[in-house]
């Protein structure tokens, strides 16, 4: 990347803890539950294998094909649930900025060889007004989610209703995605997390474009 070998090795490492922790949520909870937590767990492990520095690993040029198919295949799968809001629709636009970043750093399009962001370099290909609406998403989702981990117990009124969910809870115990007690372990402040840092992950992929 063009941080350097040091910060494609750290974008991989955070990448992998978050989908690997995805998988495991994804053993637990309601069936919408687990659907979300193994479309995360695919980003996730999607966005590792392509911050794997170029150095070490550069990657057949086929691979590239094989991401954008992976994706484009989860951006079909997510793209009903999205016509409802909510989490979904953010699964569809992480889904189709892979399929854009795997074509966009493939080197048929970049006209070169292995020297690719994530896998990437300085010369990977994009469109600039996509690549900078996609920035902008990010940002606004990264500090949303950042937001969302300010603890705000201390702003509950005294003497709440019981069962109104654990602390970083939302209204009534629902989280985020409006999952009773957050999902799996029932602990939403670590999905959160996760989240949060995938879409650091996604944004530094894209500002590479």
């Amino acid at each position: 990347m063009h941080g350097g070998t040091q910060a494609g090795w750290l974008l991989m490492a955070l990448c992998a803890a978050s989908g690997a922790y995805c998988l495991l949520r994804a053993r637990t909870g309601t069936r919408q539950e687990r659907r979300t937590a193994r479309s995360e767990a695919l980003m996730g492990f999607g966005m590792a294998a392509m911050a794997v520095p170029a150095a070490v690993l550069s990657p057949p040029e086929w691979a590239w094909a094989g991401y954008a198919a992976l994706f484009g295949a989860a951006a079909v799968r997510a793209l009903r649930p999205a016509l409802r809001g909510g989490h979904h629709l953010h699964h569809l636009v992480g889904s189709l900025a892979m399929v854009y970043m795997a074509v966009a750093m493939a080197p048929a399009m970049t006209g070169g060889g292995g020297g690719h962001a994530g896998h990437g370099a300085a010369g990977a290909g994009g469109i600039p007004l996509l690549t900078g609406a996609l920035l902008v998403y990010y940002v606004c989702y990264v500090l949303g989610s950042a937001g969302r981990l300010l603890p705000v117990t201390a702003a509950a009124p005294t003497g709440g209703a019981p069962g109104s969910g654990a602390p970083g809870a939302g209204l009534g115990g629902y989280d985020a995605e409006g999952f009773r007690g957050g999902g799996a372990h029932g602990r939403p402040e670590i999905a959160t997390a996760c989240r949060l840092t995938m879409g650091i992950g996604m944004f530094a992929m894209l500002l590479t474009l």
